[in-house]
């Protein structure tokens, strides 16, 4: 079941995407497009393949069969007909183009708030350590953490944690930004902090994939759903119609 928004030009395009591990099959020929500043929601039960599809967009997962491209270019694997898996080097050029935001926050515990947004601005990207600094302050000021910016992850909230993690991934200038089940591991009252940054992030264009399990976080924050099912992509609509 292929998938699109209208007939914008598609930033993220996968195309009848398979994957099993082993005799179970978890991707089931997935179509899914999403347009440039479009925010896409998916949802489903456990088990319909939606944290392996986000994974495989990022290639931390590889995927039998199908393709998919970011920006019109191939991930994980070579252009061309033979399917090649890309050079560790280009990989990882390939995935600073792709920010991911995982559920257990994933910080550096020995690194300050500011220090986890540094490391790939300099490692990655290539930035001097006062450059990075002064783009992870000003990340940190716009997900309200200014004043955290030299706070260790232990000294932080779940939610502070989790707007540190989105400010890491934003501040690497991803093309696509992708979130995995991020309100999954905090608090109710903690949900609506991690909400407002992505609401933020939605309108400032920037292009989001999240796998959620709350419908009212989908709702609130995608301007499409997207429902999974047993390996494949059931239903897509507007968040008013709720699937």
């Amino acid at each position: 079941m292929a998938t699109t928004s209208d007939n914008s030009p598609a930033l993220l395009d996968i195309a009848e995407v398979s994957k099993s591990f082993g005799s179970v099959e978890v991707l089931r020929s997935v179509s899914l497009k999403v347009a440039k500043g479009e925010v896409v929601a998916i949802i489903g039960p456990s088990g319909s393949g939606k944290t392996t599809l986000l994974r495989c967009v990022n290639f931390l997962e590889s995927y039998d069969s199908g393709s998919i491209r970011i920006d019109g270019k191939e991930v994980g694997f070579r252009d061309g007909g033979a399917r090649q898996r890309r050079s560790e080097r280009d990989l990882a050029a390939m995935r600073a183009e792709t920010g991911m935001v995982f559920q257990g926050f994933n910080l550096f515990p020995h690194l300050t708030a500011a220090g986890n947004i540094m490391l790939g601005l300099t490692k990655v990207r290539g930035k001097s350590s006062a450059e990075a600094r002064s783009i992870a302050e000003h990340w940190l000021g716009r997900v309200g953490l200014a004043h955290k910016a030299d706070s260790l992850p232990a000294e932080l909230s779940g939610g502070q944690q989790q707007r540190v993690g989105i400010a890491r991934a934003v501040a690497m200038e991803p093309k696509i930004l992708l979130l995995d089940e991020i309100t999954s591991a905090l608090d109710p009252e903690l949900v609506g902090e991690v909400l407002a940054v992505v609401k933020s992030l939605a309108e400032d264009g920037m292009t989001m994939v999240m796998v959620t399990h709350e419908m009212a976080f989908a709702r609130d924050a995608s301007s499409r759903i997207v429902f999974m099912a047993d390996g494949g992509v059931s239903a897509v609509g507007p968040p008013k119609e709720g699937l």
